[in-house]
């Protein structure tokens, strides 16, 4: 097989990326992060390309690497009200700053209890979903406590089921699905009264609620506050993968870290899950830190802050949709007006495929029935960036249309495809279906492939009326054919 021209490559590489949603101008109001400032994009390119080559197995070898770590975790530090106790790593992201919070938690536990038992790791059900996979890789029981149907978690729930064999407590600075600030000062230091760590994921939020006034204390001010997550990746502004995972004390700082001198190789010592690592976000992130201070964050946060309050308005004029609880910060999710008669109702699943059809993409939610049988509701999830000022009318001008256009129209309908699936022993205590035939009921909904302008909406009823493990099979089997070789 020859190799071919570099020009051929790039072009071919275009022409991928052509059916890509768009990553800039504010139309995908999830998984991008725009902050409308051109300079900081070539900023961030520029240093990215001039760490390309570094390793960060061994900052010894590139000095550069700690060197920017350092400027990073000040940063942070500085931002979340730490002390000087307080330490930290640089990590490839969101995910692994959680798994490595709930590791540290998890060994400390131990070292605490040495004779035995499974930890347990306490959360709200609207935590992010890193946390149900940190349980899993680390051997803990995951308690998630009911949330309202708003989003919102009380305190007093969490602190009930607080108990010694619980490693980690966990609390959001905002939540992903309903932008709700959970009660971090009430919970933390119930968990302090306890002897137990206290971990706020403020992955999502934490370069944005610095800057939001008229919050209660969420960050190390905190007493009980033991960790800290916070990605630049997202309101940082820094290309993926880079956050950052704050502790209060070089102790549990240095439990997080992986050493080894038992083998014939060098000594390994890694502060991460990785070993080698591109620097390149790293030097992304330093750099837009070092541009923009915190004066710069303050006035991109008073952007999303202006956008909050159009949203939030224009939402108040739509009849049949509203605002999921009370958001904090960058989230804002849309549920269907219960008050409001069934004919005048939005939708948000179908208003999000309708939305498409104008030009902006909102991230479908399924609804989620917990453990007291309470459903917080299907939603529509909006992240709100910067770049969106500039065209927040267009948008409005456009949920507005498309609410006009599905307000009536029920939640699409998959009881047939589900009765389908249980005749053929996928359902309720039913087997979990494996490749092939995940596979087949896929096409069966209708979602055999994945695209930028496919209507989301009966899929996600058929994930939000299967069994969890039924639905994460098919959306296992949907997502990992997308990579395999045709």
């Amino acid at each position: 097989m020859t190799g071919g021209a570099t020009s051929d490559i790039l072009e071919r590489l275009r022409a991928l990326r052509a059916g890509d949603a768009p990553t800039h101008g504010g139309r995908v109001l999830s998984y991008v992060y725009d902050s409308g400032l051109e300079e900081l994009d070539e900023l961030a390119d520029a240093a990215a390309r001039l760490a390309r080559p570094l390793n960060g197995l061994d900052p010894t070898v590139f000095p550069s690497i700690s060197a920017m770590e350092r400027d990073v975790i000040g940063f942070a530090r500085r931002m979340l009200h730490g002390s000087r106790s307080v330490v930290g790593s640089v990590t490839s992201g969101g995910t692994e700053s959680c798994l490595l919070a709930v590791k540290t938690a998890r060994d400390l536990w131990r070292e605490a209890h040495p004779d035995g038992g499974r930890p347990r790791l306490l959360t709200a059900s609207t935590v992010h979903a890193a946390f149900q996979k940190a349980a899993h890789l680390f051997d803990l029981d995951w308690e998630a406590v009911p949330a309202g149907i708003d989003g919102a978690v009380r305190a007093q729930d969490l602190i009930d089921r607080m108990d010694d064999d619980v490693a980690l407590v966990v609390v959001s600075a905002p939540a992903y699905p309903s932008g709700a600030l959970d009660p971090v000062s009430a919970v933390a230091g119930a968990a302090a009264d306890r002897g137990l760590s206290c971990h706020v994921d403020s992955c999502f939020g934490g370069f944005v609620l610095p800057w939001w006034p008229d919050l209660p204390a969420w960050d190390f001010r905190v007493r009980g506050v033991t960790s800290i997550s916070a990605d630049l990746h997202k309101f940082g502004y820094a290309p993926k993968g880079v956050s950052v995972l704050l502790h209060r004390g070089r102790r549990r700082h240095r439990a997080q870290f992986f050493a080894t001198t038992r083998w014939a190789g060098y000594p390994v010592v890694n502060p991460t899950l990785l070993g080698s690592r591109s620097a390149s976000p790293l030097a992304a992130g330093w750099a837009i830190t070092q541009h923009l201070g915190s004066d710069g964050y303050a006035e991109l946060v008073g952007s999303i802050r202006r956008i909050a309050v159009a949203v939030r308005a224009a939402v108040d004029g739509i009849p049949g949709l509203t605002v999921m609880g009370d958001p904090v910060g960058p989230a804002i999710a849309l549920v269907a007006d219960a008050s409001a008669p069934a004919a005048a109702r939005v939708d948000p699943h179908r208003l999000a495929d309708e939305l498409a059809g104008h030009g902006w993409k909102i991230q479908h939610q399924p609804g989620l029935v917990q453990s007291d049988g309470v459903r917080i509701p299907h939603s529509a999830h909006l992240t709100l960036t910067p770049v969106l000022e500039q065209r927040v009318g267009e948008f409005t001008d456009a949920l507005r249309a498309a609410s006009d256009a599905v307000r009536g129209r029920p939640q699409a309908d998959a009881r047939m495809l589900l009765a389908g699936m249980r005749v053929l022993g996928y359902g309720e205590g039913g087997r979990v279906p494996g490749p092939k035939a995940a596979w087949r009921l896929l096409r069966l909904a209708g979602a055999g492939s994945v695209s930028a302008d496919q209507p989301m909406s009966v899929l996600m009823a058929l994930i939000e009326a299967l069994p969890h493990p039924v639905a994460e099979a098919l959306l296992t089997e949907l997502l990992a054919r997308l990579s395999e070789p045709r």
